[in-house]
């Protein structure tokens, strides 16, 4: 994997974004941390791999939507493809920011920035990885 130093962060090209069609995740180790990468309908995002709550594995849990607010007695489903939940206790949280649903300023799940660039997978870091491993796993959007 290549690394490169910008201004700000640290630029690394993971893989060719042909091994990482709609609905696959793929599970990256920098240094003593689990990234976790999926696409969702040709958006790729990128996540630290442990729900904030207990730890759990979250490259396992299900894309979804959720219910948004709405008046009383009246219930609207939204956000669909936007939400992943802790397979354990369904904790939501938002793919883009990592924020939850039930308590957005306090509990957040990690993320990072990731970008398809021209035919890679590449990733922002704030600093320089020392070891970067694709680990050995395949997921689909039905894991």
């Amino acid at each position: 994997m290549e690394v490169e130093n910008t201004q700000s962060q640290n630029r690394v090209v993971l893989f060719p974004s042909d091994q990482l069609k709609p609905g696959e995740r793929k599970l990256i180790k920098v240094d003593q941390l689990e990234i976790a990468i999926i696409n969702v309908d040709e958006k790729i995002y990128a996540f630290r791999n442990e729900c904030p709550h207990q730890g759990i594995s979250m490259i396992y849990g299900p894309v979804t939507g959720t219910m948004v607010t709405s008046n009383p007695q009246e219930y609207k489903y939204g956000l669909e493809n936007e939400i992943i939940k802790c397979p354990l206790h369904g904790w939501e949280f938002d793919l883009k920011t990592g924020k939850s649903f039930f308590s957005p300023n306090q509990v957040s799940l990690l993320t990072y920035d990731v970008k398809k660039e021209e035919k890679d997978i590449v990733l922002y870091l704030n600093r320089k990885p020392e070891n970067i491993v694709l680990k050995d796993c395949h997921f689909s959007h039905i894991c």
